[in-house]
C-alpha cells in the first residue's frame, strides 16, 4: 500500500519536513534529528493506514458481486442516469451532467468519495446542482454502487427556489402592444386566456378545438392528464385568425421551449419587465380564477391538475375580496341565494328514531 506521507530534508537549515502526497501540503517536523523525524513520519502514516486498509478490504468483498466497484466514477454514474431518461428529461440531465460544480467529483471513484466532496459541489453550484446531485446520490444508492448514504437525508441543504410571480394584466398588455409578429402575439394571448404551459399551448392543433361546444381540450405533455377549457368571445376572436387545420403555431411548435422562453425574456427586458417568464401566465390564470371566485374543481380541469394542493400553490397570492355577511343576507331576501336544505333525520335504531338529544 502506498504511503501517503513522505519525509525530506531541506538543505538550508537541515530541518526535516513531512509532505502529504495527495494535497502536496508540507509541514515542518520541528527537528533536525533523523530518528525523531522518522518516528513522526511513521506515526502520521499509521494514522491513515487503518482507514485505507478497511477500504481495500471492502473493495475486495464488493468486487465479488460488482466487478466495477473499484473503478466506477461519478461521471459513469451520470452517463448511466442519462441513459435511463427520455425526451426533455434526458436533455435536462445532459445539461446537468456538464455543470462545472460537479468537476469536484466527476472523475473520483464513487466508493472513495467522502461527504465533504459532495458539500464542495453544493457550495460551488446552484439550486439546480442541489436538486440533481441529490437525485444522482440516491440513484447510486439504489444501484448499490454506494453501500451507505454519504449525506443523511435530513442533512442535505434545503432546496430554495427563486420566488415566482404571476404576470399582471398591465404587463401582458404592454407585451401584446409591442409584439409585431402575429403568431407570437396570438401565442401570448392564448397563454393569458388558457393558462396552459408554453409547450402545451405551442403544440395546440386546430383539431383540439370543439367549435359547437366552445371548448379546447388537449393532453398535457408533462403529466398526461387532460386539460379542457370552455372559451368565450375573446378567445374565439383569436382562434378565428389562426389556421383551420394542423398546428395553430407552426413556427413556435418547431423551436425548443428554451428558445421560446428566451424570445419572451428579450421582449420583457425591452419593456423593463422583471421577474416573469412564460410560466408566469400559468400563475396569472390561477390567481385570476381564484379572485373571480371560479370553482376550484373547474380550475383544476382547466389547468390539467389532479391535486387541489397544486392549484392552491399556483393561486397562493391571489387577492380575494370577501363579501360582507350583510350583502349575502340581502341577496337571500331577494331570493338570489338558494338556502341550504335542513339536515336529514338520523336513521332509526330498533324501530325508534334517535332524537337530537340522544
Amino acid at each position: 500500500m502506498k504511503r501517503r506521507y513522505i519525509l525530506y530534508r531541506r538543505k538550508r537549515g537541515g530541518m526535516f519536513y513531512i509532505e502529504d502526497t495527495e494535497t502536496r501540503k508540507q509541514e515542518s517536523t520541528g527537528t533536525r534529528n533523523r530518528a525523531e523525524a522518522t518516528s513522526l513520519l511513521n506515526a502520521r502514516n499509521e494514522s491513515t493506514r487503518q482507514p485505507q486498509l478497511n477500504l481495500q478490504i471492502a473493495k475486495a468483498y464488493l468486487a465479488g458481486t460488482d466487478s466495477g466497484v473499484a473503478t466506477r466514477t461519478w461521471q459513469q454514474a451520470l452517463d448511466a442516469i442519462v441513459e435511463t431518461k427520455n425526451g426533455s428529461t434526458q436533455d435536462r440531465w445532459r445539461r446537468a451532467a456538464k455543470e462545472t460544480a460537479l468537476d469536484h467529483i466527476r472523475h473520483r471513484v464513487i466508493l472513495e468519495t467522502q461527504a465533504e466532496h459532495l458539500f464542495a459541489c453544493l457550495k460551488a453550484g446552484t439550486v439546480s446542482t442541489n436538486v440533481h446531485l441529490r437525485k444522482l446520490h440516491n440513484f447510486c444508492l439504489s444501484m448499490n454502487w454506494l453501500p451507505w448514504p454519504l449525506i443523511p437525508k435530513r442533512l442535505w441543504p434545503e432546496v430554495r427556489f427563486k420566488e415566482r410571480r404571476a404576470i399582471t394584466s398591465e404587463e401582458h398588455q404592454l407585451i401584446i402592444e409591442r409584439e409585431k409578429n402575429q403568431e407570437r402575439r396570438s401565442f401570448y394571448e392564448l397563454c393569458w386566456h388558457l393558462g396552459g404551459s408554453q409547450t402545451d399551448i405551442a403544440n395546440l392543433k386546430a383539431e383540439d378545438i370543439d367549435w359547437p361546444n366552445q371548448t379546447i381540450a388537449y393532453t398535457r405533455q408533462k403529466t398526461g392528464s387532460l386539460a379542457m377549457i370552455h372559451f368565450g368571445p375573446d378567445i374565439e376572436a383569436i382562434l378565428r385568425q389562426m389556421p383551420a387545420t394542423g398546428p395553430l403555431f407552426p413556427y413556435l411548435q418547431s423551436v425548443r421551449c428554451g428558445d421560446r422562453a428566451t424570445e419572451f425574456k428579450q421582449r420583457c427586458n425591452g419593456l423593463g419587465i422583471k421577474g416573469v417568464s412564460l410560466h408566469s401566465y400559468r400563475y396569472a390564470w390561477a390567481e385570476r380564477a381564484k379572485t373571480a371566485g371560479y370553482p376550484e374543481r373547474f380550475a383544476q380541469e382547466a389547468l390539467g391538475h389532479n391535486s387541489k394542493a397544486i392549484h392552491r400553490a399556483y393561486a397562493r397570492k391571489a387577492q380575494v375580496r370577501l363579501p360582507s355577511l350583510e350583502s349575502y343576507e340581502k341577496q337571500n331576501v331577494e331570493g338570489r341565494i338558494i338556502p341550504l336544505l335542513p339536515p336529514l333525520p338520523k336513521p332509526e335504531r330498533n324501530g325508534h328514531s334517535i332524537s337530537a338529544a340522544g
